[in-house]
Order: structure tokens, then C-alpha cells, then sequence
């Protein structure tokens, strides 16, 4: 290193991280750590479905700074950025299937603002995709070379087209204009600041378990997940983004069970009388969701260390304070 950039280095201040999606459940945890790890943060978000509550503990902290803003939007900043970190999107059921247009405009449009705005900065770029991206996969468990099994017109394809879709740009980015990017491929994840109605397993089956209503489970149950907490991926992404690698990268718990057994576990740990109710099975809902995390070991020195029992107890705790 030349003695001006060794210079440069030593006067250079905090790193500055751009979140998209701020507000969201896995961008508001996302802030914490940066913050707590020195970061100065700018988060962007809508509220279209992120939560005031999720970053109002931040307010004064002169490590952040909230801009209101849909990131479809041509972003402005001022000054440098080091890390763009893009959140930004509907991620439960209920959402991009009351929002598909905005859901598909957040893929393509709110990505390519994104990778704009490292591409300006010469900022290190992540993309938040998702395990979805393998759609009903035929392959078990999902390695990241899996190029997936998905219906492109069907009711979920909104999200998983612009997830893949928001994948091929940020590697015509990497290729095209060298920006350093990174792809992390989120399995489900659940802890604190989850919305109590936002369709996924996790809210619902908690929500129902403390009101003592009846646990709604599509089919027979039958169908597997596996479920990490939130700060194991949080981690994980971290990780990701120091790291050198541009291929994608799968982080979530290699545990699999039924929602069946889900169920059962939920209904014991709130110690709740709720009964088990089963309902037709959604289109397009995936059999099977199990991540190989080889590459995530191997490059990252990863791997989650929450046990299931010890996470739902932080997260009942949360939902409790909810309802």
C-alpha cells in the first residue's frame, strides 16, 4: 500500500452501509449489528410493510440516519458508501400477494437503483434474495447450484421472478461494471419484530398458540421447513458481505421437520390448548425447503448456533409483549 492511500486509510472514518428495507424484520436486526460494529447507517424505507417500531430505538443515535423513500426511486446520497445492503421487498405470502406489482417493481426497479447507487459509489453491493428462488424444488436439500423448479405465472411467482430476476441484474452488475457484489439466499428465518399477520409459519402458529385458537395446517402437514434464528443469519450475511465470493450463497438452519411437528412444538412451548386445524394445501406450496450450507461453511466458517427451543422462547416472549 502506497504511503497517500495508507494515509487515506487512517484518516478515513466510520464505514458508511446503505440499508434498503431499513424498517423490515431482517433489515432493522441487519442496522443493530452494523451500528454495533461500528457502522454508520442510512436506512431507506417506505413502510409498505416495515414498522417504525422496528427502528424506533435507534431515534438520536448519531450512528443512523432514516431516510422515508421507495427505492424504486432514483436514490441520492451524499458523500461516500462503503456497503449497500438491499432489503427492500415484501416477504411473506400475504404481502406480495396483496402487493405483486410492487413486489415485481421492488425486484427489478428498486435493484437496479440500488446497484446504481454502488455503482456510483464504488460501494460493495447484497442482494437479499431468497430460498424461494428454487420454487417447489425437485432437488433435496437446495444446493446454490440448483437452478430451481418454479411457475413463472403462478400466484407466488411475483416474488420468486423478482428475486431471480434481481439475481441475473446484480450479476450483470458484477460482470458488466465490476461492482463487487454479493448474493446471500435467505431460508426461513423468524425471532422478534416479526409482524404478528404477515402469513408466515411462524407469526401464525404463535399468534394462534397464545390467543388458544386453532393452528392452521395446509394439507397434511406433511410439508418440511427448517427455521433460523434471526441473529445466526443476520450473522451469516454479515459474513457474506466481508467476504470475496460473488456466487450465491445459501445461510439458513439445515434442520429439517414437518409443520406438522412445527405445530406440535408450538403448541408445547406456549403451553397452549390450541387444537390443530388442517386446510387445503395453496398452490404452488413448496413440499419440501432445506438448505445445504457446504458453501456457507466452507467460505464463511458458518453455520447457525441458536437451537430451535432456545429461539421460539425469545419469540414467544416478543409476541407476547404483542398481544
Amino acid at each position: 500500500m502506497s504511503r497517500k492511500s495508507s494515509a487515506k486509510s487512517a484518516v478515513r472514518k466510520q464505514p458508511r452501509s446503505v440499508v434498503t428495507g431499513a424498517a423490515g424484520f431482517l433489515g432493522s436486526h441487519l442496522t443493530d449489528l452494523l451500528i454495533s460494529r461500528g457502522h454508520f447507517v442510512i436506512g431507506i424505507d417506505n413502510f409498505v410493510t416495515g414498522s417504525v417500531d422496528n427502528i424506533a430505538h435507534l431515534g438520536g443515535n448519531p450512528s443512523f440516519k432514516f431516510i422515508q423513500q421507495d427505492v424504486t426511486e432514483f436514490i441520492f446520497l451524499e458523500g461516500p458508501v462503503d456497503y449497500v445492503w438491499h432489503f427492500a421487498s415484501p416477504a411473506s405470502p400475504i404481502d406480495y400477494l396483496e402487493l405483486p406489482i410492487q413486489t415485481l417493481k421492488v425486484g427489478s426497479l428498486g435493484t437496479h437503483k440500488a446497484l446504481g447507487l454502488a455503482k456510483l459509489k464504488e460501494a460493495r453491493f447484497l442482494i437479499a434474495s431468497t430460498s424461494e428462488i428454487y420454487g417447489d424444488p425437485l432437488q433435496h436439500p437446495q444446493r446454490e447450484d440448483y437452478w430451481g423448479n418454479v411457475n413463472t405465472i403462478g400466484p407466488r411467482g411475483c416474488y420468486d421472478e423478482a428475486k431471480r430476476f434481481a439475481e441475473a441484474l446484480t450479476m450483470a452488475y458484477h460482470r458488466e461494471h465490476a461492482v463487487a457484489t454479493r448474493i446471500v439466499r435467505i431460508f426461513n428465518t423468524y425471532g422478534p419484530r416479526m409482524r404478528l399477520h404477515d402469513g408466515r409459519v411462524v407469526p401464525a402458529f404463535i399468534s394462534q398458540a397464545l390467543k388458544n385458537q386453532p393452528l392452521t395446517v395446509f394439507g397434511e402437514g406433511q410439508q418440511t421447513r427448517s427455521f433460523c434464528y434471526v441473529s445466526d443469519l443476520i450473522e451469516g450475511i454479515y459474513r457474506l458481505m466481508m467476504s470475496n465470493t460473488s456466487e450465491p450463497v445459501n445461510i439458513g438452519n439445515p434442520s429439517e421437520m414437518t409443520v406438522l411437528e412445527f405445530a406440535r412444538d408450538i403448541i408445547r412451548a406456549t403451553g397452549s390448548k390450541s387444537r390443530i386445524a388442517f386446510k387445503p394445501l395453496p398452490q404452488d406450496d413448496p413440499r419440501q425447503r432445506q438448505p445445504n450450507i457446504d458453501r456457507a461453511r466452507q467460505i464463511l466458517g458458518w453455520e447457525p448456533k441458536v437451537k430451535l427451543a432456545e429461539g421460539l422462547t425469545r419469540t414467544i416472549e416478543y409476541f407476547r409483549g404483542k398481544i
